[in-house]
């Protein structure tokens, strides 16, 4: 068994088998609210740090640039302190098997597999019970005015927000643990916790916040669209699912989606599901024109639609956990 857990001394390497591992407790586990009544998720630490940053940095009584030029040194001092801690961590953790699978666990914790199935799920069970029992649900996961919402756009909210944070609570943390270990998910998390906090296009975040959100654009790119490509191979394993309009919405949709990354997961699903995803829609009360992701699809999207998504969503985890032990099988049959 021990032999399965070899690995460099690196703290920048991570055998497929631990990455399988921190999935699957993920997937089991998702995030134990009894756990964290105790001790802080490692994202609310980050949180508060940045609050901290902005706190005592963002001034707006600065000039434009100078509040620019504060946004990327802060950013960067978070990332560090993101990647010190997962390099400290790692090297204490690395080439012992108990070692090997604390690591596991901690980075079970910057995975949001499981806690994004939930929270779609629950949008389609709410809608399944009242329209405000669903807007109730959504407004967990979007930044939408829900009261604006009908059951259509609520659901075509719901499917968004699981294909575009499947990349980045799923794909990506795999992708920059295997990439680069504990430090890489870590500092993937930072960047990713700076964003959703102050990448904002706004007054207060244009220019404070423009570095974080470039460089979240720029560390989900190859992500975004292994999500994309992955949901493509899902729907061959799904049935009803269309794997053909899947790859020709990506491909000529993503594009022109407001988002660089986001529209690629989007109308990948969009076209499996036979929908269409994204179009115009309401944040703060300001109608945002994006285009239609799968523009040909339906625009009929029901609770069922949500369940038919999330299929999908367990198909492309079951292939994560495919690769990754047969990676892992390979590595220690020739090792």
């Amino acid at each position: 068994m021990s032999g399965i857990f070899i690995t460099s001394s690196s703290a920048f390497y991570t055998p497929p088998l631990i990455i399988l591992l921190a999935f699957i407790i993920d997937a089991l586990t998702g995030d134990p609210k009894w756990l964290y009544h105790y001790v802080s998720h490692p994202v609310v630490l980050l949180g508060k740090l940045i609050s901290i940053v902005d706190d005592k940095f963002n001034k707006t009584d600065l000039g434009n640039w100078s509040r620019l030029a504060r946004g990327c040194v802060m950013g960067c001092a978070v990332i560090a302190i993101a990647m010190g801690v997962g390099i400290l961590i790692a090297t204490q953790c690395n080439g012992y098997p108990v070692g090997m699978i604390l690591l596991a666990i901690l980075a079970s914790s910057l995975i949001a597999w499981r806690s994004l199935y939930d929270h779609v799920r629950d949008v389609a069970l709410g809608l399944g019970e009242s329209l405000d029992a669903g807007r109730e649900a959504v407004s967990h996961i979007v930044g939408r005015d829900p009261d604006s919402l009908d059951e259509n756009a609520i659901s075509r909210a719901a499917i968004e927000s699981l294909a575009e944070n499947f990349s980045d609570g799923t794909i990506a943390p795999v992708f920059f643990f295997a990439l680069l270990g504990l430090p890489g998910i870590c500092s993937y998390k930072a960047v990713n916790t700076l964003d959703s906090m102050i990448g904002h296009r706004n007054e207060r975040y244009e220019y404070f916040g423009k570095a974080a959100a470039r460089i979240d654009d720029a560390v989900n790119y190859i992500p975004a669209r292994l999500t994309a490509f992955l949901i493509f191979i899902a729907a061959f394993l799904v049935k009803g699912a269309d794997p053909k309009a899947a790859l020709r919405a990506m491909l000529r949709d993503a594009q022109y989606h407001r988002s660089f990354n986001a529209g690629w997961p989007e109308a990948a699903m969009a076209g499996a599901l036979g929908i269409a995803l994204a179009g115009p829609r309401i944040y703060d009360g300001i109608e945002i024109t994006d285009r239609w992701m799968n523009e040909e699809g339906s625009r009929d999207v029901r609770p069922e639609h949500i369940f038919r998504a999330l299929i999908l969503y367990r198909m492309a985890g079951g292939l994560i956990v495919a690769v990754l032990l047969a990676l892992a099988l390979v590595i220690y049959c020739v090792s």
